[in-house]
């Protein structure tokens, strides 16, 4: 007897979940990571659950430390990708039975350090004992101007797309930490992703759709493309690396399917009518990030890769969570 097909999980949210969304516009039909509650007077707060699992989303003997403050930063980059400055938090833990007390402390240390890196503080939440893996859910708020909020959705045809930083370090720095790759610097991006959180704020204004790089370039990149109703090209030869990441894909070009699709890189992605360049190259300086042009938005659907110009396959497309 045949298995049933078990559907994807954007094909499930539209199925069952946006349309429990229907009627509350800020939720944007659960097409972008983020909602939008009206905040005071003058903003609006965007608002962001992340969930990690332990042996999923980082390694089962991470440290403490780290495994809080990844918790964290990886809701924190989504805030960034709507625009928004970190306003507060809520944590939700579910430990598992062999849980200590040690453990927690330096897990909340890691928490502590962050909050005053990032100007954010906790203001809720749960903690409960679970027979599963250790789950660690942060919701986070940040606050926007009102109305001006960033989503996937509002790309244009004609506008150009571009990315932060550097894209492929996260996935490789998963090869590192599992030691199949040499590369301390890799395994700290991996490690400790830093989220943009004075850069996003700056494209409210410039950019017209924005995504953080979660699931792999190609996908979150066609997120926008979807949400957008756009197609998006993207030029392989563009797409920025570290010195590091240059070095892994020279010695091994069989690499670049993880670089664009592996995800965990937490830079954000965005699209950009040409007229605002100077404006964004400004937005950038100010907040010390590197920005680079990879490809454009138009008419059609998907996500298409070039080299040189030229089409080419994607063998990977973006992490995919079941």
């Amino acid at each position: 007897m045949a298995r049933a097909r078990r559907i994807g999980e954007f094909e499930l949210i539209a199925r069952y979940f946006a349309p429990l969304a229907k009627g509350f516009a800020g939720a944007g039909g659960l097409e972008s990571d983020n909602a939008f509650l009206p905040g005071d007077s003058r903003h609006d707060l965007v608002v962001k659950t992340d969930t990690v699992v332990s042996g999923v989303h980082f390694l089962s003997d991470e440290k403490p430390e780290l495994v809080g403050a990844k918790s964290l930063r990886v809701c924190l980059s989504d805030l960034a990708a709507g625009g928004g400055t970190p306003f507060v938090y809520q944590l939700s833990l579910a430990l598992p039975e062999t849980w200590t007390e040690a453990w927690i402390a330096r897990f909340a240390r890691g928490l502590a350090a962050d909050q005053r890196r990032y100007g954010i503080v906790l203001c809720g939440g749960d903690t409960v004992v679970s027979p599963g893996p250790l789950t660690i859910t942060i919701t986070a708020f940040g606050k926007v101007p009102r109305g001006r909020g960033l989503t996937r959705a509002g790309a244009r045809a004609g506008d150009e797309l571009w990315v932060s930083g550097t894209i492929g370090d996260g996935a490789l720095g998963l090869r590192a930490a599992r030691g199949q790759l040499a590369s301390p610097a890799l395994e700290r991006r991996f490690r400790q992703p830093q989220p943009r959180t004075t850069f996003g704020p700056r494209l409210v204004g410039i950019a017209t759709a924005a995504a953080d790089i979660s699931d792999g370039l190609l996908a979150d990149a066609g997120h926008i493309g979807d949400a957008s109703g756009l197609g998006v090209v993207i030029e392989r030869d563009c797409v920025p690396l570290s010195a590091a990441a240059r070095r892994a894909v020279i010695a091994d070009s069989g690499l670049w399917p993880e670089i664009l699709g592996g995800g965990d890189d937490y830079e954000l992605v965005f699209a950009l009518p040409k007229r605002r360049r100077r404006a964004l190259l400004q937005a950038a300086s100010a907040a010390d990030v590197v920005v680079t042009k990879i490809g454009t938005l138009g008419e059609g659907r998907g996500v298409r890769l070039t080299i040189g110009g030229r089409p080419a396959r994607a063998e990977r497309r973006g992490y995919v969570h079941f």
